[in-house]
């Protein structure tokens, strides 16, 4: 029952994670610029051990029980993510700022930490994948399977954004040109626009 518990919330929150949204493109460009990265990865996997965490152990009946939350966190979200979807389209259309901003000084560490913790924790589908779905998922097994799933959940995640942000660095060839970083920033912005769209309609 254990092992069988680890490797369904490795599975479960692997198949989750690996979805294109707004978390994973800002590590991938943070990868990209080896700007900050250590820092990004570590937010991010111990955000998702957190609210994993939080799921397992009942969190997600909560948030369903107070709508109030959700409504907050999901308007909250929507504008954060149509801002940085604003600000990466206007990187595309002004191609020296495209240089700078592949290979020139970035943003601060406490800037780059503070943009990354909003990303995941104003991410509504956050909460619904994380915490609601996966903390479902756990639910029926006993207390020591639930902890074992949140372990497995948690490695998943861990290994996912260490690839994401140190693997991107083989990808940098690629992103040698500003017309590359034109295309990343310009499919960031269609991403983060739609999902602050699906945020605010939904």
């Amino acid at each position: 029952m254990v092992s069988t518990a680890f490797v369904h919330g490795f599975t479960s929150t692997a198949m989750l994670i690996m979805a294109i949204g707004a978390q994973n493109a800002f590590v991938l460009r943070q990868g990209l610029r080896r700007e900050h990265v250590l820092p990004v990865v570590l937010v991010c996997a111990l955000s998702d051990a957190v609210l994993l965490q939080a799921g397992v152990w009942g969190m997600g009946g909560v948030l369903l029980a107070r709508p109030e939350w959700a409504q907050f966190m999901r308007w909250a979200g929507a504008i954060f993510l149509a801002a940085y979807a604003v600000q990466a389209a206007s990187r595309v259309f002004k191609p020296a700022h495209l240089l700078v901003s592949a290979n020139g000084p970035g943003a601060s560490m406490r800037t780059t930490v503070l943009t990354v913790l909003a990303l995941t924790w104003l991410n509504p589908h956050v909460y619904l994948d994380t915490v609601v779905l996966l903390g479902t998922m756990a639910s029926p097994y006993p207390v020591e399977g639930r902890a074992t799933f949140a372990a497995g959940g948690s490695l998943a995640s861990a290994l996912w954004f260490v690839t994401l942000g140190f693997g991107s660095r083989w990808l940098a060839p690629v992103f040698a040109s500003p017309q590359a970083w034109r295309v990343l920033d310009g499919a960031t912005a269609v991403t983060m626009m739609v999902l602050a769209a699906v945020m605010a309609l939904s």
